[in-house]
């Protein structure tokens, strides 16, 4: 174990289908020594490592903690000293809602050396499984991408303003608010505004609900939909090819009606 060079590399795993991997993850996980990872949506991403390399859960899930981020942290750097080539493994992007930079700027604090492999997100990759296109000439120019519970649990005062304007809205990590989400779209008069929410996207477990922000909730409940999901709000979840007979099948409901 002489001459160890110490390296991190933060590896995003994408939205959760293997397939979903870039060829440059996969070399990254080829040459660990140590992989620390996330609580991901497919384990046998874990396989591109050699098979004599350590394997480290340091996730979180709900109510379950394993490690704190200054733990992760912590761990990140012993395990780069120690064994040289480290990997860690992140869902999605590492540098969109993964605490990636904190892990990074650690790093480099002891002179580390760090590389960063973007993953897709399943922030455009979730929605795009459906057939949704979150930007589409003519019917979405822009979109948002908000986390759903900030770091002191409460909800993102940005989805208040993403309601007021005419961008599609992706939101993460939003279902234990959604309730508090469609109020803010409703107060905006925004009752009719199709909505998609996709659960485990991109994986063999997927289960999608599609409805407006007035039923969605109703939709929610008879799907038995929860986490992990995405949350879609905006014209764009109507223009799916895949989403579409749904809109046509409502919209003449509501005429009859």
């Amino acid at each position: 174990m002489h001459n160890i060079k110490p390296k991190i590399t933060l590896v995003g795993a994408g939205p959760g289908d293997p397939d979903l991997l870039t060829l440059k993850a996969v070399k990254a996980l080829a040459e660990a020594n140590v992989v620390l990872y996330d609580a991901l949506a497919n384990e046998e991403i874990l396989d591109y490592a050699p098979k004599n390399a350590i394997r480290i859960f340091v996730g979180k899930r709900i109510g379950n903690h394993a490690y704190t981020q200054d733990q992760i942290n912590q761990l990140i750097v012993d395990n780069a000293l120690t064994y040289g080539n480290v990997v860690r493994l992140k869902g999605g992007d590492p540098f969109i809602f993964g605490r990636g930079g904190e892990e990074v700027d650690f790093a480099e604090s002891f002179g580390i050396e760090t590389i960063v492999v973007p993953g897709i997100s399943s922030v455009v990759a979730v929605p795009a499984s459906q057939g949704i296109s979150i930007t589409k000439r003519g019917v979405s120019g822009s979109f948002w991408v908000i986390t759903g519970t900030t770091s002191d649990r409460k909800l993102s005062s940005d989805v208040a303003l993403a309601a007021q304007s005419s961008a599609t809205v992706v939101i993460l990590m939003g279902m234990h608010k959604l309730s508090q989400i469609i109020d803010l779209f409703q107060k905006e008069d925004k009752g009719n505004l199709p909505v998609a929410i996709i659960q485990n996207g991109t994986t063999a477990e997927e289960k999608v609900g599609v409805g407006t922000v007035d039923s969605i909730l109703e939709v929610v409940k008879q799907k038995e939909l929860g986490s992990p999901a995405i949350i879609v709000l905006g014209e764009v979840v109507r223009e799916s090819n895949k989403l579409k007979g749904f809109y046509e099948e409502f919209l003449s409901k509501e005429t009859i009606r």
